[in-house]
């Protein structure tokens, strides 16, 4: 017999609440009251918890905060399945952004906190590019990483204008076009570059 669900603790409740209305409604329109409403609390046992909007704004983008999952895949195939992941979530109904460059865009650059945090996560999807790259021995990883975010980026912001999911696939063709550029075989099935010869 399976063992019953954990229970959420309040600071779980308050944070899984707060994701949720930040990210369709937006942080500037979701005050503290709407959240605490919504769970059925009062604000101070919100603020019990987080002391302070800004400290709940901080927590929610930190709780998106989630790494790429390791896979056995060859590396060219994790960076084309990323274009197909971000098709999926675009045809969701739930689909507002990237919930980072949302949180900047509203709170401006003065939030010097969310434009650390939100900076931080972009570098780390472009980190993540370039380690694929540097599998398939690509000559400039750095560069052709700093690309295919923009793509990620563009993307996006085209879903969120258009409302069409096939953005992501033509991103993923424009993808497929700078990793043959740039040395890996993308003919066929087998997506892997040809292995560099010891120097």
């Amino acid at each position: 017999m399976a063992p019953p669900p954990k229970q959420q603790t309040m600071k779980e409740r308050i944070l899984e609440t707060a994701d949720k209305l930040f990210y369709l409604q937006g942080i500037r329109a979701v005050g503290v009251d709407t959240i605490a409403a919504e769970i059925g609390i009062s604000k101070r046992t919100l603020y019990n918890h987080f002391p302070s909007k800004d400290a709940l704004i901080a927590a929610y983008l930190e709780r998106r905060f989630v790494s790429q999952r390791p896979s056995d895949k060859p590396p060219a195939e994790q960076i084309l399945a990323t274009f197909d992941s971000l098709e999926r979530r675009f045809a969701a109904k739930d689909f507002r952004g990237c919930p980072f460059v949302n949180a900047v865009a509203e709170l401006g650059p003065a939030d010097r906190a969310v434009k650390k945090i939100a900076i931080a996560f972009k570098e780390s999807r472009r980190i993540w590019f370039r380690e694929q790259l540097n599998e398939l021995g690509v000559a400039d990883a750095d560069a052709l990483a700093t690309q295919l975010v923009l793509l990620v980026d563009g993307a996006i912001a085209q879903d969120l204008v258009r409302d069409d999911p096939e953005m992501a696939r033509a991103a993923k063709e424009a993808a497929k076009v700078l990793l043959r550029n740039a040395g890996v075989d993308m003919e066929g099935d087998a997506v892997m570059q040809h292995k560099r010869t010891p120097q």
